[in-house]
Parts: structure tokens; sequence; C-alpha cells
């Protein structure tokens, strides 16, 4: 899920997929995010969400373990896209995984998690 930054807010990720009203947690204000880099989030059960912010000022959010090396550098990684997709490619060994679905575009049986963001 992706959106649109308009106004300056706070941003924020949902840890559940059913976007429950009490699973939205704050990650930071939308103006910290830098256009094509990432940050990383801790959550409250100890993963970390890589947080991205796109040239065109969308958002996205993925788990920031790289399931290839098991580090947690997603959000080290850079920015493109390829057939219209938006990814990012692991800062390690250059696998690119979707922002908008988790899955690898170079291995179709790896993803990694994503997260519904949002501005309030």
């Amino acid at each position: 899920m992706t959106t649109t930054l308009e106004a300056a807010g706070t941003l924020e990720l949902s840890l559940s997929p059913d976007l429950s009203p009490d699973s939205w947690m704050a990650v930071c204000e939308e103006a910290r995010l830098t256009p094509g880099r990432g940050v990383a989030a801790l959550l409250p059960d100890g993963r970390q969400a890589a947080v991205f912010r796109d040239r065109s000022g969308r958002t996205y959010a993925i788990d920031n373990r790289d399931p290839f090396t098991g580090a947690q550098v997603l959000s080290r990684g850079l920015l493109g896209s390829a057939g219209g997709r938006p990814f990012v490619a692991s800062p390690l060994l250059k696998q690119r995984f979707d922002l908008e679905t988790g899955r690898c575009l170079d291995d179709d049986e790896v993803a990694v998690t994503v997260y519904p963001v949002r501005t309030r």
C-alpha cells in the first residue's frame, strides 16, 4: 500500500494487514524522509521496517531484513523501477524487492513483508 504525501505530518505504518485502528504505529515526521533514500524503524516486537519515500512523494515500508543474508540493510538499498514497478535493491547482494508487494524480482520464491503506510 502506498500513499502520496502532500502535507507534512507523521508517517505511520500498520502492523496488521487488516488495518485495524489500533495497529498503526508512528514512525517519524514525513519531513524527515529524504526522497530516494530509506530509513530503518524499530518495531515493538524487535523487528525492523525499511521506510522509503520516492522522488514522486510516495511512501513505502517493507521488512528491513535481507532474506538472502539475514542482515538488517534494505533501508540502505538503492531505489529504482523495473517495468513500472518500484523496487529497492539490497546493498549487499543486489537482489531487488518490489516495494508494493515485497516480492523479490530476482527469485520468485522469496519475498519480504510489506507494511501499509499513511500520513496523519
